[in-house]
């Protein structure tokens, strides 16, 4: 076995999904996340449960059991310098929060390869999108500012397909996975640097998980693509379901905000689907609209943007307002993104006026 990797994973909800997968192939993890969150981890470690084919139930995987070293941390005691890679995982306005906005910063500085597992790309990532004018995307983000340090060299992206929650109920450090789907990464600009995100995919791929009465393979791998695009592709599912799970009396599941009406779905799906081709995607970097609808009928909780939305929260993640932005670009615009725009709009507004 090779050294493992020194992972710093910035937010513990989402990122402890990555976090199992890298611990159970050995690797060392550090979280940074909320002092609370920090103090169970340390103590408890986390668990993430998800569907396995052919299984009955879920299967949980205890972090403690695992055999990569796992620990905790608030922004505060982190030097960025000591890792081999930071994962984005956090929402996209928490990354202008006080303390993790200097480690941001501190991350930038130390030229560490990053890697987002967020649904809004970083601004610096749309950056190695060839004649995508970045710049005229900034509004589409809480502080754009964030950004502005990080080398685009050194970013990239993954498209963030499983789906993921923490079930109500549960402590903080469980996470239930309800749709388990890869993450899907385009390599780094540099060779040596897509070298650990390949290596990280073999080890994923390599290793079983001991459920006590047998090993078996999990699902959820880390998949590595040429393509800057790859990544791209949960964008037409973000429109086409997480978006529209806001409406104007409250939120609806994402199974029903594709399947009320399929046909008004799949045109507003493959309307991104052409945003994505007419930027450089190739069709065979995208998921088609069949694929993801079947998908889609399992989900049948609001997305995690309509919860978080629909709780009060004063800023959310736009990539409704980033893919408006880039249609605009393109002269490509369309009424249903449009509309769901002022919906989240008019959410926010009344949320901002709530909390003043």
């Amino acid at each position: 076995m090779h050294t493992p990797y020194k992972i710093l994973i910035l937010g513990a909800s989402y990122g402890s999904l990555l976090a199992a997968k890298l611990l159970l192939a050995g690797h060392t993890v550090k979280l940074v996340c909320l002092p609370a969150e920090a103090e169970l981890i340390n103590k408890e470690g986390f668990r993430v449960r998800m569907p396995v084919k052919d299984r009955g139930g879920l299967v949980e995987i205890d972090s403690r059991k695992l055999t990569g070293k796992l620990s905790a941390d608030g922004p505060g005691a982190i030097n960025p310098a000591d890792y081999d890679l930071v994962a984005l995982a956090m929402m996209e306005p928490q990354y202008r929060s006080p303390g993790v906005r200097e480690l941001m910063d501190a991350v930038a500085k130390a030229k560490v390869p990053c890697m987002s597992i967020m649904n809004m790309p970083p601004l610096t990532y749309l950056k190695r999108i060839p004649g995508l004018n970045a710049d005229a995307c900034r509004s589409a983000y809480t502080d754009p500012t964030v950004w502005d340090s990080f080398d685009p060299k050194l970013m990239t992206l993954c498209s963030p397909d499983p789906q993921a929650f923490r079930p109500p109920e549960e402590k903080v450090n469980v996470l239930q996975v309800g749709l388990p789907t890869n993450f899907k990464a385009a390599r780094f600009d540099s060779d040596a640097r897509t070298a650990i995100l390949r290596q990280l995919e073999s080890d994923i791929e390599a290793v079983r998980f001991d459920t006590g009465s047998g090993k078996i393979e999990l699902p959820v791998k880390l998949k590595v693509h040429n393509s800057v695009f790859v990544p791209l592709a949960k964008w037409p599912m973000l429109i086409a379901g997480n978006y529209r799970c806001v409406t104007k009396h409250g939120m609806r599941s994402i199974k029903d905000a594709v399947h009320t009406d399929i046909e008004a779905s799949r045109s507003v799906y493959n309307w991104v689907v052409k945003l994505c081709t007419s930027l450089g995607a190739s069709e065979k970097d995208l998921v088609p609209f069949e694929k993801y609808a079947k998908a889609a009928l399992s989900l049948g909780k609001p997305s995690s943007v309509a919860r978080v939305l629909f709780g009060g929260a004063p800023n959310i993640e736009r990539v409704d307002r980033l893919v408006k932005a880039i249609a605009a670009q393109k002269g490509m615009p369309s009424d249903v993104v449009d509309e769901t725009v002022a919906l989240v709009d008019a959410r926010l507004e009344a949320n901002r006026k709530q909390a003043a």
